[in-house]
């Protein structure tokens, strides 16, 4: 994990700790944060990756610093990517 991805950590863990059911599950070589079992949200080579519901999907894709997640060639489909200058907390 580098250390813009540590940082991350640091930020968003104290904010899902509080939502009923989180987990934490190394995966890898990183860590990803899980609500009831499922992938939630997780730090990628500094960046943030984000499991979106359906809803306006398209229109949260087209936001400044988000693109559809694509780590194989294959953009994932209800994933996306918030690059480091979009991420507020």
């Amino acid at each position: 994990m580098t250390e813009d991805d540590k940082t991350i950590v640091a930020r968003i863990l104290p904010m899902l700790k509080r939502h009923k059911g989180f987990s934490e599950k190394r995966i890898f070589g990183g860590v990803c944060f899980m609500i009831n079992g499922n992938m939630y949200v997780g730090p990628w080579t500094g960046s943030l990756v984000v499991r979106l519901d359906k809803e306006n999907h398209d229109e949260k894709q087209s936001k400044p610093h988000v693109k559809p997640m694509e780590i194989t060639g294959k953009v994932m489909k209800d994933w996306t990517l918030i690059e480091p200058a979009g991420i507020k907390f």
